[in-house]
């Protein structure tokens, strides 16, 4: 049926992590990946998730598939396939998992869902062998899991997003995906907080997300190359030497920016103004028309500093059929603007037709703000977050999800209620007067993800949960 897509992969070199987490971590990862190598020889890992492009968990996918490679593990990443009625429904299940929406799901609604990713399961087992193991991610595939668990596969279930405290809409949607996610041998959730009710405390595992420090979208950038990426990609005033704007590709060959973001904009941004910039998905819990009205309200002065909103482009991103009307919902109250702030303000959509081309503008711009905001009003964790701060850069956001587990507010970045505008404002405003207390916060904000949330400690997670749950079938047999 063509439904499962795998995923391409390039093996990532582990032995340059050791440059970053230190060789005390570095040798004991090498440790337990050449036990787990014996233990789990002949035997594949199937990642499957909803999109190869467009959001962190395929980001980490990307990463994490390379890293394994090279560990000399076998591992496959897959991607399914559904219909514009099954991806709007799956929206709704994050949207509610969040605690937002509240509409109930119809009988006719669950036997799509239910239709659609038993055939999705039924053709990844035509390619998965006895002893693989399955994991799958998010609600997109948990209806997978009982055509893969009735076979004899054993199947890890990964929530990336979640909620803090619970309502009646997200608990409505546990109900909706309980009976799928029940047959799962293992689950794994971003944080404690976020782990679902009615589930055996016994079979879940909290593994925070993580980066990877030589992705093309965190690795160093100079001055130069900064300013090369943004001129080529349409982002600042002044596009000549475009030439200049290369980088270097996940599978370490060179690349070089060619394409353009569409920016809606009244004017290019110059590169010596002061910069706050906010990148996610169009997405209405990343509250982008939030951002707007609290820079609009509270982030001025003499200096005149600029805001980019930047999100993928809406056309390239198949599992969010949303994105266009959170654009255009962005656009009509960026119109509503006074003049004198509309002029300083940026919607940029980014191309999608080379993710590390798009990982590379990302980079770019991040490094070049002053400041970087996250103003969610629900996250599962907010890798965005995280990636800001291994470039020391000052984040402020909000005191939500797993944001709440990176920043240390007032010591490795801000945090703020989400509904509050006014000091979101003047907070970052504070980090544009001080830059020495930008700087410092920065400084120790790197320091903080290099210690907690680089790929060496993700890794080394899931390495153990494997083999806890391989171990776990070894022992069921009769």
């Amino acid at each position: 049926m063509g439904l499962i897509r795998t995923v391409p992969s390039h093996s990532r070199p582990v032995d340059r992590l050791e440059s970053v987490i230190g060789a005390d971590r570095y040798t004991k990862l090498r440790s337990a990946a050449a036990d787990f190598r014996v233990r789990f020889a002949g035997r594949t890992i199937w990642n499957v998730n909803s999109t190869a492009a467009g959001g962190g968990v395929a980001e980490m996918l990307q990463v994490l598939v390379g890293y394994v490679t090279d560990l000399g593990i076998a591992i496959r990443w897959a991607v399914i396939h559904g219909d514009a009625e099954f991806f709007a429904l799956t929206k709704r299940l994050h949207n509610s998992i969040h605690g937002y929406g509240g509409a109930a799901f119809t009988a006719e609604e669950a036997e799509h869902y239910r239709h659609i990713l038993a055939a999705n399961g039924e053709e990844l087992l035509a390619d998965v062998r006895p002893g693989d193991i399955v994991l799958l991610h998010d609600p997109q595939t948990a209806g997978m899991i009982p055509r893969l668990v009735e076979t004899g596969v054993p199947v890890i279930w990964r929530a990336h997003i979640g909620l803090d405290m619970p309502n009646e809409t997200a608990r409505e949607t546990w109900r909706f995906l309980m009976p799928y996610v029940t047959k799962a041998d293992a689950w794994v959730f971003s944080r404690l907080d976020h782990v679902w009710e009615g589930l055996d405390p016994d079979r879940v595992t909290v593994i925070p997300p993580s980066i990877d420090a030589f992705s093309p979208k965190n690795h160093p950038l100079s001055f130069a190359a900064i300013t090369a990426v943004l001129r080529a990609a349409g982002l600042a005033a002044d596009h000549h030497h475009p030439f200049r704007a290369v980088f270097e590709r996940l599978d370490r060959s060179t690349g070089q920016v060619t394409r353009s973001a569409r920016v809606i904009e009244e004017e290019p941004m110059r590169l010596d103004s002061p910069l706050v910039a906010q990148v996610s998905r169009w997405d209405r819990l990343k509250d982008p028309i939030g951002v707007l009205e609290a820079f609009a309200e509270h982030v001025h002065g003499p200096d005149e500093p600029h805001l980019v909103l930047a999100g993928p482009d809406v056309f390239a991103v198949a599992d969010d059929p949303e994105g266009v009307g959170v654009l255009e919902e962005t656009q009509a109250a960026w119109r509503e603007l006074p003049d004198r702030v509309r002029r300083r303000v940026h919607l940029a959509l980014l191309p999608m037709d080379d993710a590390d081309e798009n990982a590379v503008i990302v980079n770019a711009l991040q490094r070049r703000a002053d400041v970087v905001v996250q103003k969610s009003l629900a996250e599962g964790f907010g890798l965005t977050v995280s990636e800001a701060m291994w470039k020391a850069r000052p984040v402020v956001a909000t005191d939500v999800g797993g944001i709440q587990d990176q920043i240390e507010d007032g010591v490795t970045g801000r945090l703020v209620a989400p509904r509050d505008l006014r000091t979101f404002g003047l907070v970052v405003r504070a980090l544009l007067d001080d830059p020495h207390e930008a700087e410092r916060m920065g400084e120790a904000a790197q320091v903080r993800v290099r210690d907690r949330f680089l790929g060496p400690r993700h890794l080394g997670q899931y390495v153990e949960l494997l083999a806890s749950v391989l171990s776990e079938r070894s022992a069921a047999r009769p």
